[in-house]
Parts: C-alpha cells; sequence; structure tokens
C-alpha cells in the first residue's frame, strides 16, 4: 500500500501562531532529557519573516533551553511546512542540526496543535494552556493514527501548576541535560 501524503496546514497565520506553546505530549526524543518537566517553546516572528524558537524544559529543578530559526521550507507554498534550525551543543553552537516542523493540525482560535514531520519519528502536541481537554487530546491522538503516525509511543508532558514563569529556577548553563540525553539518560 502506497504511502499518502500527509495532510498539512494550509494558510498559517504567523502573527497568531506566535507567543508561548506548552507541549501535552510527543514521542520521546534523544535531544529532550526523559525526565523533563514543563516543557514548552516561545515562537517570535522576526522582521525578516523567520521564526525565533526557545525550546524550554526543566529537568530536577534546572532550566534547559535550546534556541533556534524556523522558516518556511517553501515560502511560495501556502502550506504550513517550516524547517527549523539549531545549532549544538547548546553551551558550544556549531553544528546546525535542520528538522522538519509540519502544522498537522490547528483549531481555528490557534489554541491548539498537531505537530508532526514526514518521516514520523517525531510527534507533538501543543497547547497555549499547560493542559488540554481529554476529549481534545484523544482527537489530536486519532488524526496523528490516521496520518500513519504509530500513537502508542506518544508520552504525556508533566506540567506543574502553576507553570513556571520567565527564566524560573536555576540555569543549566552547562548543557548537562543535552549530553544527558545523547546518552539516553
Amino acid at each position: 500500500m502506497a504511502n499518502k501524503e500527509m495532510e498539512v496546514v494550509k494558510g498559517l497565520d504567523l502573527n497568531r501562531y506566535m507567543g508561548r506553546w506548552y507541549e501535552i505530549a510527543s514521542f520521546p526524543s534523544r535531544n529532550q532529557p526523559k525526565n523533563g518537566t514543563d516543557t514548552r517553546a516561545t515562537y517570535t516572528l522576526r522582521d525578516d519573516g523567520t521564526v525565533h524558537v526557545l525550546n524550554e524544559t526543566w529537568t530536577d529543578g534546572k532550566r534547559g533551553s535550546i534556541e533556534g530559526t524556523a522558516y518556511k521550507a517553501d515560502p511560495s507554498s501556502d502550506e504550513a511546512k517550516l524547517k527549523v534550525k539549531f545549532y549544538v551543543p547548546p553551551f558550544l553552537p556549531i553544528i546546525p542540526v535542520v528538522g522538519d516542523y509540519w502544522v498537522l493540525y490547528l483549531d481555528g482560535d490557534y489554541q491548539y496543535a498537531l505537530i508532526g514531520q514526514p518521516s514520523k519519528k517525531y510527534l507533538w502536541i501543543l497547547c497555549r494552556e499547560n493542559h488540554l481537554d481529554e476529549e481534545i487530546y484523544n482527537q489530536l491522538v486519532q488524526k496523528a493514527k490516521e496520518e500513519g503516525y504509530d500513537v502508542s509511543k506518544l508520552h504525556k508532558t508533566e506540567h506543574t501548576n502553576p507553570p513556571p514563569e520567565g527564566e524560573e529556577g536555576p540555569k543549566d548553563t552547562k548543557g548537562i541535560w543535552w549530553i544527558k540525553s545523547i546518552l539516553g539518560k
């Protein structure tokens, strides 16, 4: 059976998409600590049309973060297919790592989203709040399943209430979380 093309949001309004998004669930990734909590992403539109990306997570009370840039994969397309570029390791940014960031579903109010990419190795459920109604969560999981994702890999992200604000907590300035994640810790 041939793989069908994944359905991707068309006409993404980048201005409305900007701001903070909380990770509700994701496929575990070696690029994130296994015991990370309060994981979130903050997107800021730049004057040149690219997006500044700040990904943050807390591990053992310390804030780890990595910054990158997102941009449209094909500027002439109205599909929400973005590329995201990070430099690793975050404490000595020398190696560019580029990945796909496809918006597979986005509600009309830009409050929750399903993000994936063509290899189906990564999947995220994001929300403007650090919690999501279970019925909506299940609908997004079903949508991912219909797109061919193995949703049994989804892991819900733990969040504290209230979530940390700003850069609360000591910062992991040595990038220990990144080294641990590479080692599978």
